[in-house]
């Protein structure tokens, strides 16, 4: 019994932390997705955006973003960047040493060693005056 009761809470567990995805962000917002003309509706189910559409579709279309940046920009009034991330593995290479074992002695060797850190980096960025997207652009992962 307690077996079965651990593997439901794990199940549970794992079941939240899947990803979004345009049919769960559908549902999440529908007033809003009813809302939106037909052209934009087809385009928010293929995950794209363009340019006047509204926050509530990009969301959709896109997920939510890993940061929201709002500052005034003169006469367009309160501007909002909506910043996507992505994430990429950085290599390292470092000389170390290990010990080798030879006819009972131990002997050090050098050699190149690897590491891999993962890295997060902005992927997209989208901003919108007045509640619409004014521009958007994709960023290149990172080499490093």
């Amino acid at each position: 019994m307690n077996h079965h009761l651990i593997l439901l809470l794990s199940c549970l567990l794992l079941a939240g932390c899947a990803s979004s995805t345009i049919e769960s962000r559908r549902k999440e917002r529908a007033a809003a997705y009813s809302a939106l003309p037909p052209q934009e509706k087809e385009l928010v189910d293929k995950g794209q955006i363009q340019t006047d559409m509204s926050q509530d579709a990009v969301y959709i279309a896109w997920g939510p973003p890993a940061q929201i940046l709002q500052n005034q920009s003169g006469n367009n009034g309160v501007q909002t960047v909506w910043l996507y991330e992505g994430t990429t593995m950085q290599e390292t290479r470092y000389w170390t040493f290990r010990e080798v074992p030879y006819r009972g002695h131990i002997f050090l060797e050098r050699y190149l060693d690897r590491d891999y850190d993962p890295r997060a980096y902005v992927s997209a960025e989208i901003v919108f005056v007045g509640g619409k997207v004014a521009s958007w652009r994709t960023l290149p992962r990172p080499t490093y």
